[in-house]
């Protein structure tokens, strides 16, 4: 009896994962490139009393078996990288990704983050940067007397501006996209930042709308993947789930103090 307590309580455990996962997820949508995180979980150890396939007699065998599991604990958490919405806002210097891939950042460390945040801006020295200041690479840079409004992203990811001394635009730039065999092993660091690691494989390198890649969309944006319904409805399912357990302690509870109360 008392090992259904300690079961119960892993369930509320993993219900409050649960949870804390749809929270984050419904505080970012409306952050521009956020990928939604799902929970997942697995059932613990299991003790068995008799096993599949034991002798009954000398010509049987027991056809099931006994088994009683311990619980549920958290295997992962997982990205979806489905794609979001894209929302036309007018800024020169925003980009979005339609399709797969990631733009690549420098780091303060000199490593590289990949985002999907294509709300980039250009800094004092004409170059394209992230809101925290994070270069673009490969890196693009303005010429001093380039005209903003005339900034243009193509498809493929050429970087054209109008300067005043020339009739036609000039290209100043080619943006890159990177893939990963397996995004989903990629480490969230924060900042709309992911970071290589083994588990993702290195990052692949390509031209917008080129061998798999998706494409650049220049004065748009990609709005975050999560539905706000689905993620309230995932949140009364796990609230409930939540409450289903702690009734389980309470019962567990119940049936203790009866066994107590047997001898006066």
């Amino acid at each position: 009896m008392v090992r259904s307590l300690y079961t119960a309580a892993s369930g509320m455990n993993a219900q409050q994962f649960n949870i804390d996962t749809i929270s984050n997820n419904l505080s970012n949508v409306n952050t521009t490139g956020f990928k939604r995180n799902r929970a997942d979980f697995e059932d613990l150890i299991y003790q068995t009393i008799r096993t599949a396939g034991t002798p009954a007699t000398e010509a049987t065998l027991v056809p099931v078996g006994e088994q009683v599991g311990h619980g549920v604990k958290v295997a992962s958490t997982q990205k979806i990288f489905e794609q979001g919405s894209p929302q036309e806002t007018g800024v020169p210097t925003d980009i979005a990704i339609e399709g797969d891939g990631f733009f690549r950042v420098l780091d303060y460390d000199g490593t590289y983050g990949y985002t999907r945040d294509g709300s980039f801006k250009i800094d004092a020295n004409g170059q394209l940067v992230t809101a925290q200041g994070y270069r673009v690479i490969p890196e693009i840079i303005m010429p001093e007397d380039f005209i903003q409004d005339s900034l243009n992203i193509t498809q493929d990811g050429r970087v054209f501006v109008q300067v005043p001394q020339m009739d036609d635009p000039i290209e100043v730039g080619q943006l890159e996209l990177y893939r990963f065999v397996n995004p989903a092993g990629l480490n969230a660091v924060g900042e709309n930042m992911l970071k290589e690691t083994s588990a993702s494989g290195p990052a692949i390198a390509g031209i917008p709308g080129q061998e798999g890649m998706g494409r650049t969309l220049g004065r748009f944006l990609e709005t975050s993947n999560v539905e706000a319904v689905t993620e309230m409805v995932n949140m009364i399912v796990a609230q409930r789930a939540y409450e289903m357990n702690s009734k389980s302690i309470q019962t567990s509870d119940t049936m203790l103090g009866i066994a107590n109360q047997l001898k006066r």
